[in-house]
């Protein structure tokens, strides 16, 4: 290695490092706080539900129509967000839904219920793509998906932390409330800190990272201008014309069908595990889901570096996805009749429906830059989380016209193999990572 590529590798060396220890740890915290605040419902739903006489059906139903609202709201706010700059729409984000959350302890019917949840799905709306997309201004190609798993194993690790702490917020009555109520309120302060902690921690841009050397500066300026232009010569998109792109609609349609799966696991699974015995209390109910996110998160950390270090993405989605379908499935006949059984194939399930996240949300900025990153991002989002009300709709709603879980939990199966059936065989790009050398090529080329 020459003495001018030794020093361009320390440098690429030094500021990845930089750039991911300054963002990373952050953002997790963020998107931890997010998750939390989403899916504390199904934890609050163990109390909630009798207090409230809400049914399955009515519980499922203001469960999903959250993600009505995040639907409606998620592309016009990753238009916003591009127009005033991540690090404030981010911070708006946080703090809106931190109120919002806290109105859902003082609901007292199902309209109530259905209108705050909605209202939280609109103060949340872009709140992912806005991090993705500001991710990829930050990290080369061949990085993304680390990258990416690095904030997104918030998303079990929240529920690994939250799930002991949601139960046990629960026992409390502080200042004559029930402890549902309590769950919501102590849950959402730490969003509105975080919040307005956004505005001035996060940079819009690379230039205004002052907590980089000038040379780490420059670098990664230009490798990120370098990829960009690499990406826009192979295929030219906007904004706009990423809403119509063959393979967005397409990873659109598998995120809709994997997410209906997703929640539908989620949002019932405190439920699910309630009913394998009567025997286990509350409080252990919290560290038993809590040890399962766990695992899910090293599972969905693990798929994420292997998917890099092969430069592959589709198939890694898949199989963690017909992985999950078969824990579900298996679930459904060993239920009742096996507790321990039941609780580890209930694990597997949830650490595929995790594995996926990270190889699949390297595919979009592998074939698209810029304003068309964050439009493509977005659409996939808004229509493939469609699926969160529709998982804990039918979830609810089967339980509440047969009286059991099972053909729900069948349903979300199936919804998991549908989901890799598309992302395998329909998506035609490959989501690989830009090789290096051709990127080096097109530099060569273009001087």
């Amino acid at each position: 290695m020459t003495t001018a590529a030794a020093n361009v590798a320390d440098i690429e060396k030094r500021t990845v490092h930089k750039v991911t220890r300054r963002l990373i740890p952050f953002l997790f915290l963020c998107f931890a706080i997010s998750i939390l605040d989403r899916v504390n419902i199904g934890f609050a739903a163990l109390q909630m539900n009798a207090d409230l006489g809400f049914s399955s059906a009515v519980f499922g139903f203001g469960a999903g129509i959250f993600f009505f609202g995040y639907f409606l709201l998620e592309v016009p706010g990753s238009a916003l967000m591009t127009k005033f700059g991540a690090r404030r729409w981010i911070s708006r984000i946080m703090v809106s839904w931190g109120l919002v959350s806290c109105l859902t302890a003082f609901v007292q019917n199902d309209i109530q219920f259905y209108c705050v949840r909605f209202a939280l799905g609109v103060c949340e709306a872009s709140f992912f793509p806005c991090m993705a997309w500001y991710l990829s201004n930050w990290f080369q190609t061949k990085n993304h998906a680390k990258a990416i798993a690095g904030f997104m194993i918030a998303i079990p690790s929240a529920s690994a932390v939250g799930s002991p702490i949601s139960t046990y917020l629960l026992e409390l009555n502080l200042f004559g409330l029930e402890g549902w109520q309590t769950l919501f309120i102590l849950e959402a302060i730490p969003s509105l800190i975080l919040g307005v902690a956004c505005f001035y921690y996060l940079t819009d841009s690379i230039e205004e990272a002052h907590w980089l050397e000038t040379d780490e500066r420059e670098w990664l300026k230009n490798i990120v201008a370098e990829e960009q232009a690499a990406k826009a010569k192979k295929k030219k998109v906007s904004f706009l014309t990423a809403l119509k792109e063959r393979d967005v609609l397409i990873l659109a349609l598998g995120y809709f069908a994997w997410i209906c799966g997703y929640y539908g696991i989620v949002m019932f699974l405190p439920t699910l595990v309630h009913g394998l015995s009567s025997t286990i209390a509350t409080t252990t109910i919290g560290w038993i889901i809590g040890l399962m996110y766990l695992l899910a998160a090293f599972v969905m950390y693990a798929v994420g570096r292997h998917s890099d270090k092969v430069n592959e993405r589709r198939y890694h989605v898949a199989g963690c996805l017909v992985v999950a379908a078969v824990g579900l499935v298996a679930s459904v006949y060993i239920a009742q009749s096996n507790v321990i059984a039941s609780l580890i194939v209930f694990a597997v399930a949830l650490s595929g429906a995790y594995g996926a996240y990270s190889p699949f949300w390297a595919i979009p900025p592998a074939y698209l830059s810029g304003s068309a990153a964050a439009a493509g991002i977005a659409l996939i989002n808004s229509v493939g989380n469609l699926g969160g009300f529709f998982g804990p709709y039918v979830m609810g709603y089967v339980s509440t016209v047969t009286g059991s879980f099972d053909a729900g939990v069948l349903f979300l199966a199936i919804c998991m193999v549908i989901s890799a059936f598309v992302v395998t065989v329909l998506v035609k790009q490959t989501g690989k990572a830009i090789d290096d050398s051709k990127l080096n090529a097109v530099d060569s080329a273009d001087k």
